[in-house]
């Protein structure tokens, strides 16, 4: 699992004072980056390794500006050109998101996916969801 801290901002709130909706795609997509970093560790752009194909997003609570929440951030399938990212945002020890995000390792000249590499396929593999509820 990769996990990471970060204090909303003001301007991640809404007119109903808490964290709107639209801030949590950019929340989840930032702390893929150690992911990224995986396929691509300078995260050069011009190289860029990932297409995304799906993203789903469920709310099971509110969040509120200055206070903390926790990014977690697993794989939580693995295919041959694909993978599923599962993530989760906590604040004050409840999960209030949680979500998904399917990647396709994706060769753009070609226009096609491609096979991940088995070293990558391993660091994948080290950050495993393994529910337990």
């Amino acid at each position: 699992m990769f996990f990471e801290k970060m204090k909303p901002r003001f301007s991640d709130t809404d007119a109903l004072g808490h964290i709107s909706n639209t801030a949590i795609p950019i929340w989840f997509e930032g702390a893929r980056d150690e992911i990224f970093k995986l396929f691509l560790p300078d995260l050069d752009l011009s190289q860029w390794p990932l297409i995304l194909a799906k993203t789903e997003i469920e709310f099971h609570g509110q969040l509120y500006y200055q206070q903390e929440v926790e990014i977690k951030t697993y794989i939580s399938k693995l295919g041959n050109s694909s993978f599923q990212v599962y993530q989760e945002i906590w604040q004050q020890a409840k999960k209030c998101v949680s979500g998904t995000a399917t990647m396709v390792n994706f060769c753009y000249q070609t226009q096609k996916s491609k096979a991940i590499t088995d070293d990558i396929r391993e660091k994948l593999g080290e950050h495993m969801y393994n529910q337990v509820e």
